[in-house]
């Protein structure tokens, strides 16, 4: 499973540890991952997604999931995060 965001894209990047005596070694920052099952209004049901605590945020701001995949540009979306954004397109035409 990688490690990155399902809707924002944010992945792990690089640094240093740096020491007292300043001496420097790489290593990797780990955006902070969590499993959680958003509800779409739209749909009706719970999607299940892989995002960062900041995505979290940025649903809650900007009012549920479906707004905020209404937004959020495609490049940034994961391939089950394209497919919901399409769904709830598609339902919202329909209705």
């Amino acid at each position: 499973m990688s490690r990155v965001c399902e809707l924002t894209g944010k992945g792990p990047m690089s640094g240093n540890n740096v020491s007292h005596a300043n001496n420097k070694t790489k290593r990797r920052f780990l955006p902070n991952l969590n499993d959680v099952t958003l509800q779409s209004e739209t749909l009706g049901k719970g999607v299940k997604l892989r995002i960062s605590a900041h995505a979290l945020r940025s649903v809650d701001h900007r009012g549920g999931l479906d707004k905020y995949l209404a937004k959020a540009k495609d490049v940034e979306l994961s391939d089950r995060a394209l497919k919901v954004k399409k769904q709830i397109a598609k339902a919202q035409a329909e209705a």
